[in-house]
């Protein structure tokens, strides 16, 4: 009586009468006889390939069920002992991969349920995976949903899996040999599949990226590192590669090929910024459309620098453009970033020491954490009641070592002692020249500094055009220009506050021009009066007396060449 009903339905269905059905199982009731000419009267057993048509499929899906199956195995361990089936099929309708109770083996065989099983729409008719297939949405097929009388007491959800250029490539599917349940009892089984399809492609578009750039995006700061919704991977020049499906929906269709910057108000060199160094709520990406979404940038293991610098980690190689000074210190930094060795930053105020210090903490261990202590603020007092923390893969960072008072440098010293973290200080002094006069302890000195790098203040570097090109970016995301004449006068300046003063004057030109182009009268004049500068040759002496006479180490110092600082020893006929 019961298949007799089932027909009858079916039949109605054909006739264009509305039976209480999903309208996706009523749509593949009609494939099922208009299309593949099935007869719903006529139970068909499952349809199983052969061993060398079962081998040539898992072949052609040999990566991706490498990368699937530890996902799959943990999905299966969700649903143990619930009676459940897991299936992987390709995107033919073939299952390729299988998790099930061996104890059912025989029942399962007989079900379809088991590897080398299609489950094509045109020949096991409506079913979860050829309806997925079909229609590429996750779907529930629960018992007489199935065309073929042969199923009807199956419950199969599906969800589809995509690969990096947005093509169906395989399904997933829980299914129940028999469940005396209605249909919203699968609602927790479809939950699930979708999570697993959703890990599967990002688990897939990581593998198949790890050379370039990848964007992960979440609606919750919360889950933005754990289970984000979506990601995308970018080529050098900032066009979409690849993507999961998840991206499709959170950015729009016809991702690939499309530079960020026209889906989102961010440019390839804000990409480290988003990367684990900075809490996960300040990580936000604004999208043309206005939405907010939080974003976790993954470099790839070296990215490169603009103009043909070397190969660097992707966390330090958006800090320089063409300037030598900066390439080499940042190819130091490279080498030593994957040390415990600490690290002495040293430069003017504004010359981005701190963020050069967060690109060494994440080309080391990216998700390690990053403290950070102002020394300015602390007092002995204050120091011996700090949690250092007791991480070995993080950094402390102790901003503006210099400011700490005698008593405060005493307590620091032993506090340091046995602390784990990576330690990276940073000043606005020569410490050297501190140490020397008194006025900072030596063997905190060496316990800080066992190398140092010197970031050159803004008006000695050599890419000031790149620099300030990617601050007026980031002040102003449109297409705003600077002039010749209003770069020529930013070139002109002494900067005594450095990027941070650049970037202040950038942003307020950019609310004072009218237009599309900051011309020079739209620059707001300097804060500060340029301070006196000394003699070159005599600050070139002092230095090479300081460094006895060594050029590189002087070069180092004075942030330039070592050609510069032979070229000026002759000029002032210190050199041959």
């Amino acid at each position: 009586m019961r298949d007799r009903d089932h027909v009858a339905e079916i039949d109605r269905v054909l006739k264009g009468q509305a039976t209480g059905r999903d309208s996706v199982v009523s749509r593949s009731w009609r494939r099922c006889v208009e299309r593949h000419g099935l007869d719903p009267a006529r139970p068909s057993p499952a349809h199983i390939v052969t061993a060398a048509e079962l081998r040539s499929h898992r072949e052609q899906s040999e990566r991706l069920i490498a990368i699937a199956r530890s996902g799959l195995g943990a999905l299966f361990r969700q649903v143990a002992g619930q009676n459940y089936v897991l299936l992987l099929a390709d995107a033919k309708g073939v299952t390729v991969d299988f998790f099930g109770d061996p104890r059912f083996e025989g029942e399962l065989r007989q079900a379809g349920l088991y590897l080398g099983s299609d489950w094509s729409e045109h020949l096991a008719g409506t079913c979860g995976v050829g309806a997925c297939i079909v229609t590429g949405e996750p779907v529930t097929i629960h018992q007489t949903d199935h065309f073929d009388l042969h199923h009807t007491p199956l419950s199969c959800t599906a969800a589809p899996i995509f690969d990096t250029a947005g093509q169906l490539t395989a399904v997933l599917d829980l299914s129940l040999l028999r469940s005396p349940q209605p249909k919203a009892s699968q609602n927790l089984a479809m939950t699930l599949v979708r999570t697993a399809a959703r890990r599967i492609e990002m688990a897939n578009l990581m593998a198949v990226s790890r050379r370039d750039w990848v964007l992960r995006l979440s609606s919750s700061p919360d889950f933005l590192e754990v289970d984000p919704e979506a990601a995308i991977a970018l080529d050098a020049a900032g066009r979409v590669i690849g993507m999961t499906h998840g991206a499709q929906a959170a950015l729009g269709a016809d991702l690939l090929g499309r530079r960020l910057d026209e889906v989102a108000e961010a440019r390839m060199d804000d990409l480290p910024d988003l990367m684990r160094g900075r809490p996960a709520e300040d990580r936000v990406i604004r999208l043309r459309d206005g939405r907010a979404l939080f974003g976790h940038a993954i470099a790839p293991p070296t990215a490169r620098l603009p103009r043909g610098q070397p190969l660097l980690p992707g966390g330090l190689s958006s800090l320089a453009g063409s300037d030598p000074a900066m390439g080499a210190l940042l190819a130091q930094a490279a080498r030593l970033a994957a040390s415990a060795v600490p690290l002495l930053i040293a430069g003017e105020t504004g010359t981005g020491k701190e963020r050069l210090a967060r690109a060494i903490h994440m080309c080391r261990a990216e998700a390690a954490p990053f403290r950070v202590i102002d020394c300015a603020g602390q007092d002995a007092a204050a120091l011996a009641r700090l949690d250092l923390g007791d991480e070995p893969c993080g950094t402390l960072l102790l901003r503006g070592i210099e400011d700490l008072d005698a008593p405060a440098q005493a307590v620091l010293l032993r506090r340091l002692d046995g602390c784990k973290l990576r330690i990276i200080a940073t000043a606005r002094r020569d410490m050297a020249g501190a140490v020397a006069a008194g006025a900072f302890r030596t063997d905190l000195f060496f316990r800080i500094a066992g190398a140092a790098l010197p970031v050159p203040p803004l008006r000695l570097r050599q890419d000031f055009d790149w620099l300030a090109d990617r601050l007026l970016r980031a002040a102003h995301p449109g297409e705003l220009r600077l002039s010749a004449g209003a770069r020529a006068d930013l070139k002109a300046r002494d900067w005594p506050g450095n990027l941070r003063e650049l970037a202040a004057t950038l942003q307020a030109a950019a609310l004072l021009a009218d237009g599309p182009v900051i011309d020079a009268a739209d620059l707001p004049p300097p804060l500060l009066a340029p301070a006196p500068r000394p003699d070159p040759q005599a600050e070139l002496q002092a230095v090479l007396e300081a460094c006895n006479g060594n050029m590189a180490l002087a070069a180092r110092r004075l942030g330039v060449n070592r050609s510069t600082v032979l070229r000026r020893m002759r000029r002032g006929g210190a050199a041959p």
